[in-house]
């Protein structure tokens, strides 16, 4: 089935090109859960055979990411703070509350925000509280790019050395799912080590 369903993303990649990668990977960083790895090591095996560009992958994969990245963060902007200053009492989130978030995204927003993207289940959402706080949108763009980039890159990279091993594929990817998670964390506990020791 797994097979199968590669196979068919890399048909489909391969007929609708880098827009297909870009449409693929705005879905994945938006709010419909999507494995960004079904798109990127089909797309990256492309490019070792020569079919794909490596660089015009890694350019529309991070296009496309930013598009879905932004469209939770002005989402949550414009009509989820509307409605959590509306509603949010009745689901015991209270102005305070959200005044706090506030405060959080502006001082550690950078940080949450890039660790954020290193994390399944978490990278999509990690906008949607970046723009309920109305973190400032050059800050969240720079970390939001460079997390998804780096993440991105891992992925093409999987794909163009190891794309015809489906399971060594299997086995590096678990492996580098949860060297991104330890790092993430380990950023950001020295982050905070550091902020607490400088206060």
């Amino acid at each position: 089935m797994l097979a199968q369903m590669a196979q068919w993303l890399v048909d489909m990649i391969f007929q609708m090109g880098y827009l297909g990668i870009f449409a693929l990977m705005a879905i994945e960083s938006s709010f419909i859960p999507f494995p960004s790895e079904i798109v990127l090591i089909p797309a990256g095996y492309l490019a070792s055979k020569g079919e794909m560009s490596f660089t015009l992958i890694f350019i529309f994969a991070l296009a496309g990411s930013m598009v879905g990245a932004f469209i939770n963060y002005y989402g949550a902007l414009y009509i989820g703070r509307s409605l959590l200053n509306r509603y949010g009492k009745y689901i015991l989130i209270s102005n305070e509350t959200l005044e706090k978030m506030d405060r959080f995204f502006d001082s550690h927003g950078h940080i949450s925000t890039f660790t954020g993207r290193l994390i399944p289940g978490i990278r999509q959402l990690i906008s949607i509280p970046a723009g309920l706080s109305r973190m400032n949108i050059k800050v969240f763009s720079f970390y939001t790019a460079l997390g998804a980039g780096l993440w991105s890159l891992i992925l093409i990279l999987l794909g163009y050395f190891m794309g015809e091993n489906e399971a060594l594929i299997k086995e590096y990817l678990h492996q580098i799912t949860l060297l991104a998670i330890g790092s993430a964390f380990l950023i950001g506990a020295i982050y905070f080590y550091i902020q607490q020791k400088n206060k």
